[in-house]
């Protein structure tokens, strides 16, 4: 069967424990019209290393997966939070994969984190030929943390990613505008967990520059969405980031929303109807 991911007896799982109404099974699986859900595929051992699949009913080979990632300041959050930025993925024809990560904490950063991003790539690279896609040709999705991720993913392997959203996303922690800045000070305390080292001001170490996109950048073209009164994600972030891609000629694209606060597509309708959902699926398919 046409973009049969899971193998027959996997199938059967899955509609045994949908059947049940189990919302813990491993595989609850959704076919109709040649399209296909996947839950809870695992990519790793961590139980946090779990993907849901998406696969619309018809597509083109060459379509990009739109690689979905949660917010959450790092150390939150669960991929059922974009769920609906899936489902609009989903109705307009488009694959995508939406992961959990492993959330920061003793022993894991950022880093680990952009290592599950990859094991998931991978995951998806070994089951791109039944789902007849072609392998690494992704367009990352992050909103708020996850549009951290996003960016620094993508900027480190252009060979993979062809495309890069960022809803909200932090871009820098590093530099001196950010470090004179009272946005640094609020949030230097979940920063630094996040990188896993120390925040000193007065001799800030260099990993926090490793893990700021705007340091990394590639040329990768970026759909930057960014509030002016974000006041988790200041909107010097998607500023900063949008002064540099236009520094270096990469291909990119600014939303600018006034009177706008952090992840706006939750708390207005209206913005994500109108101007948020339009403007991905617009990037999507140019």
């Amino acid at each position: 069967m046409k973009k049969l991911i899971l193998k027959y007896h996997y199938f059967v799982l899955g509609l045994a424990g949908f059947a049940l109404n189990s919302c813990n099974s491993k595989f609850r699986v959704w076919v109709g019209n040649d399209a296909q859900k996947v839950y809870n595929l695992k990519y790793g051992e961590d139980k946090r290393q779990k993907m849901d699949i998406f696969l619309p009913a018809d597509y083109a080979r060459d379509s990009p997966v739109v690689l979905i990632i949660h917010g959450g300041a790092w150390k939150y959050g669960r991929k059922e939070h974009m769920i609906k930025i899936q489902k609009m993925l989903f109705d307009n024809n488009i694959p995508s994969v939406n992961i959990n990560y492993r959330l920061v904490k003793k022993g894991i950063t950022y880093r680990e984190q952009l290592e599950d991003i990859d094991l998931s790539i991978q995951k998806f690279n070994s089951l791109s030929e039944k789902s007849e896609l072609l392998p690494d040709n992704y367009i990352l999705l992050g909103e708020s943390a996850g549009g951290h991720l996003a960016l620094l993913y993508g900027y480190k392997n252009p060979q993979r990613i062809k495309k890069i959203i960022s809803l909200s996303g932090p871009t820098d922690f590093h530099s001196e505008e950010y470090l004179k800045s009272f946005y640094s000070k609020y949030t230097s305390g979940t920063v630094q967990k996040m990188v896993g080292i120390k925040f000193d001001r007065k001799n800030l170490s260099e990993e926090f520059q490793k893990a700021s996109p705007v340091a990394h950048i590639t040329n990768v073209p970026t759909l930057i969405f960014q509030g002016n009164k974000d006041f988790l994600v200041n909107q010097k972030q998607g500023l900063a980031l949008d002064s540099a891609l236009t520094a270096m000629n990469v291909p990119h694209k600014l939303i600018f929303m006034e009177n706008t606060g952090h992840a706006p597509r939750f708390f207005s309708k209206t913005k994500r109807d109108s101007i948020i959902y339009p403007n991905i699926l617009e990037w999507i398919k140019k």
